[in-house]
């Protein structure tokens, strides 16, 4: 009976699948391309393995798009509905229950039984990773963190599979707002495997966060070489570098990198990349920045995909790209489509209370927000704020939303809101040019010129620090 590194069995898995299986994982939890052939290698080798099976079903959930779910759903029930599975192993067995869970739409059961899985097996690389994302898939800040601290105790140091847990404690930590515990436990990481590029998007995320953007700069510019190329975070940690370069005020460069490396003709239409050129155009859009023609290959390339309802954090940045772009009745179809399939989808499945709560709502805002009805914007957007992390993503992600939410009440005259929205977020981070800038704006409209120059000039100060990292 062969054993995975860490003792755990692997039934009906022969020593050549078993092998293809640990390269796999190493794969999974470096971002690597080679994943996908790797885990049809270990089904081709051992057709009858349920582990086989199960990492390709979490491949296919992983990038969360509907056709490969909808193919892997397939996939995974022919094994099932062919497979005896009584005589897999108790993890074997939970495994199999939460692929199955997640292929049917249930993403936070899925997350329950690989955290059982944590629990009773905490060396299991796999239940770790794949349960990692559905935290962040769901937004839940403290089981981010928690699951993985929750195993680390168990893992030796020595461990090739520690360093890469340690980029995901790092994650979770920021996520949940350890800031500066868990900057030093990506860069631990990322000391351990230089080209953990999760590790280097953890540590990325602590200075993002706490408007240590000119340290950003530095941090991926001097690694450029470990995360640019050749994984599939390379898009969204340059995503992370335009961000710092729009706080330092440098347009130019933010362009650049959307125009290099988060969209353009060699693109893929892949909803984890577009999501993050939506995200970055959005804040040009907030900042009255005029990308017109961008937003319209943008549009069209989500449009081509023919995506239906999966998971509602797509949706919204579809719905960015549409409404980006001037195409409203698009962005509109995209919504009543929703909607629609509320109506007919089980409740059981997690992104009916994802679009319901929050997806619609946002989709609706961003629509009224392209139509300058700021008001209405509010509306949507003021209720359910404390909410948005319920329907996935990162705080810098959804930050386009709070933005939008910010820009609303100071242009719909409601200054109340727009001054508790404002102070909110400069005593949570002081360090950040937008905060001031949008200050600058209310204070201009109270007739606050004194307090307007002052703003202005703290946001000016504050640009100038992340330019002159570079030179």
């Amino acid at each position: 009976m062969e054993r995975d590194r860490h003792a755990h069995v692997l039934s009906d898995t022969s020593n050549e699948a078993a092998r293809h299986y640990e390269r796999a994982l190493d794969a999974l939890l470096f971002f690597r391309g080679e994943v996908a052939d790797e885990a049809q290698a270990m089904v081709t080798a051992s057709p009858d393995s349920a582990m086989a099976h199960v990492f390709a079903a979490y491949l296919g959930l992983l990038g969360t798009e509907e056709k490969e779910a909808a193919a892997a759903r397939q996939s995974f029930r022919a094994f099932r509905d062919s497979a005896d599975l009584a005589g897999l192993s108790p993890r074997e067995k939970m495994h199999a229950a939460a692929a199955e869970a997640w292929l049917d739409g249930d993403m936070l059961r899925a997350g329950d039984i690989l955290g059982e899985i944590s629990t009773g097996f905490p060396r299991d690389a796999l239940a770790l990773a794949v349960g990692h994302q559905i935290d962040f898939f769901t937004g839940d800040a403290q089981r981010l963190r928690d699951r993985i601290g929750g195993a680390l105790s168990a893992w030796d140091g020595d461990d090739p599979h520690s360093g890469p847990l340690l980029g995901m404690y790092a994650f979770g930590l920021e996520e949940a707002g350890h800031y500066d515990h868990a900057e030093e436990i990506g860069l631990r990481a990322v000391e351990r495997h230089p080209r953990d590029v999760w590790g280097i998007h953890a540590v990325v995320h602590t200075y993002e966060m706490r408007g240590l953007f000119d340290q950003g700069i530095r941090y991926l510019d001097a690694r450029t070489g470990d995360w640019a190329d050749g994984n599939y975070l390379s898009v969204h940690n340059a995503w992370h570098y335009a961000l710092y370069a729009l706080e330092a005020g440098s347009i130019e460069r933010v362009l650049g990198v959307y125009d290099n490396t988060l969209h353009n003709e060699a693109s893929q239409a892949i909803a984890m990349e577009l999501l993050d050129a939506s995200a970055l155009l959005w804040r040009l859009l907030l900042a009255d920045i005029d990308v017109e023609s961008r937003w319209a290959a943008l549009a069209q390339a989500w449009a081509g995909r023919e995506a239906g309802a999966y998971y509602a954090f797509n949706d919204v940045h579809a719905v960015m790209a549409y409404a980006g772009a001037g195409r409203l009745s698009d962005a509109e179809r995209l919504v009543k489509d929703r909607e629609q399939w509320l109506a007919r989808t089980d409740p059981a499945v997690s992104n009916h209370a994802m679009t319901r709560e929050v997806g619609i709502p946002v989709c609706r805002a961003l629509i009224a927000y392209r139509q300058r009805q700021y008001s209405r914007v509010v509306e949507l957007l003021a209720p359910i704020r404390y909410r948005l992390n319920s329907f996935g993503g990162s705080h810098a992600q959804r930050d386009a939303i709070q933005r939008t939410l910010v820009e609303a009440a100071i242009r719909s005259g409601r200054h109340d809101l727009a001054r508790t929205l404002l102070s909110e977020r400069i005593n949570l981070r002081p360090i950040c040019p937008y905060n001031w800038r949008a200050r600058a704006r209310l204070a201009d409209r109270l007739g606050d010129t004194a307090q307007a120059a002052a703003a202005r000039d703290r946001a000016e100060r504050q640009s100038a620090v992340g330019a002159a990292a570079w030179g």
